[in-house]
């Protein structure tokens, strides 16, 4: 099993700052993921053609199961509002996270995560890029329990906040969320944390340490896949790690082989 988390920068490329369905295609396939998160994942905005990027990475993966979860409605560092509602933003341009796999889910669950009460500053790379003031979105954890060879498994998608503290607050949350899933239970996603903390306050074992930010010279391991130590004999061994270069995004994937 081929598990992938990807921070896809709404499929941007760093280079000419365009999206190209095509690129994603290609950058998505080759992760050849048997269950792949996603963030910064558009859906109906213009930047990125009007395009539902979960659907089109699912289309990659030959993947039958996946959903979208939006964070918020409208364009993050434009205008935008949270949602009400799960249904909300019908029709209007969407920003949140994915989770596709390729193995059937019995169940999905959605739960919701508070924005920070303060702007932060943060660096916004490529062209015109630059340290600048951000207000914080609320985010959202996407998990799905699936039906594997393995058994069932709980496998979760999440973007924490770029805040200092509070992310680490969403995390705990996190994972009082899920420990009300069927173990084992795996996290993926841009926690915004580096691997040290990331570990200490779920005490879930990370499956893979990795740079994987910037994507061109990584230095710092943003994104993560944790697994609760409950029941992590069910799961079979990581037998290799990879942090591909992709031609879109500023993060470079984390793909972990298990078995």
């Amino acid at each position: 099993m081929r598990l992938a988390t990807f921070n896809l920068l709404h499929g941007r490329s760093l280079t000419d700052g365009l999206v190209d369905p095509d690129r994603l295609t290609a950058a998505v396939t080759a992760l050849d993921a048997d269950v792949l998160a996603l963030q910064e994942v558009d859906r109906d905005q213009s930047r990125s053609g009007k395009l539902d990027l979960t659907a089109l990475a699912a289309r990659a993966l030959h993947a039958d199961h996946h959903r979208f979860a939006a964070a918020v409605v409208g364009t993050p560092g434009e205008q935008f509002r949270p949602l009400t509602h799960d249904d909300d933003g019908h029709g209007e341009p969407l920003y949140g996270i994915g989770l596709i796999s390729r193995h059937p889910v019995r169940s999905w669950q959605v739960t919701r995560l508070r924005a920070a009460p303060v702007r932060s500053p943060i660096y916004a790379p490529g062209p015109g890029g630059g340290l600048i003031l951000l207000r914080d979105e609320p985010r959202v954890v996407l998990a799905a329990v699936l039906d594997t060879p393995h058994g069932p498994l709980t496998v979760a998608a999440t973007h924490l906040s770029f805040v200092p503290g509070w992310n680490a607050w969403q995390l705990r949350r996190v994972v009082r969320a899920l420990r009300t899933l069927p173990a084992p239970r795996i996290l993926l996603g841009d926690l915004n944390l580096p691997a040290g903390p990331a570990a200490a306050l779920t005490r879930w074992r990370p499956l893979a340490r990795r740079p994987t930010y910037p994507a061109g010279q990584p230095r710092v391991q943003l994104d993560h896949i944790l697994a609760d130590r409950h029941a992590l004999d069910r799961l079979p061994p990581v037998t290799a790690v990879h942090t591909p270069l992709a031609t879109i995004s500023d993060h470079r994937p984390l793909v972990v082989d298990l078995g």
